[in-house]
């Protein structure tokens, strides 16, 4: 499964880096910010897991309407109501918390989508990394700031 992750992580950045060859005049001019757009996701991913820690299910910004999400051993999410039932649930079952680390992102040529490479740590209450794993996330800026549109996640086997 890992591996079957980390090839579509690949496949996934050699098609957003074929785009990014194909420039037309106007996105010539146009200058990326690759430092300022891995801010601004590692800014979206903070936040998401402070809304997640904190145990309360309210709107989370992070996810656009129209998003997807792929965990490992679990059905698409495939819209607000999936996701929120799926948070509910989670959280019924978990007080542990977790924290996401952007490793690298792969803008467009403009600036307005971006993949995210990225990995995850969970602790519990006594702050002891329980479990980590990997997982790649799909951005498109929409009123001026990123939402994420598809997620996956692969996770390692828990730590001892």
């Amino acid at each position: 499964m890992k591996n079957m992750f980390l090839k579509g992580i690949a496949c996934t950045g050699l098609l957003l880096l074929m785009g990014s060859c194909n420039m037309d005049s106007k996105s010539a001019a146009t200058v990326i910010d690759k430092d300022q757009i891995k801010r601004d996701i590692q800014d979206r991913e903070n936040e998401y897991a402070a809304i997640y820690n904190s145990g309360e299910i309210k709107k989370i910004g992070y996810y656009a309407d129209d998003a997807i999400t792929f965990y490992q051993n679990h059905k698409p999410i495939r819209n607000k109501a999936e996701r929120l039932e799926f948070l509910k649930l989670d959280l019924q079952s978990n007080r542990n918390k977790i924290s996401f680390t952007t490793t690298e992102v792969f803008p467009s040529n403009d600036g307005l989508q971006v993949l995210e490479i990225g990995y995850y740590t969970v602790v519990d209450s006594t702050n002891t990394a329980i479990n980590t794993g990997n997982y790649m996330s799909f951005f498109e800026k929409r009123n001026g700031q990123y939402v994420c549109l598809r997620d996956m996640s692969a996770s390692d086997l828990p730590l001892e």
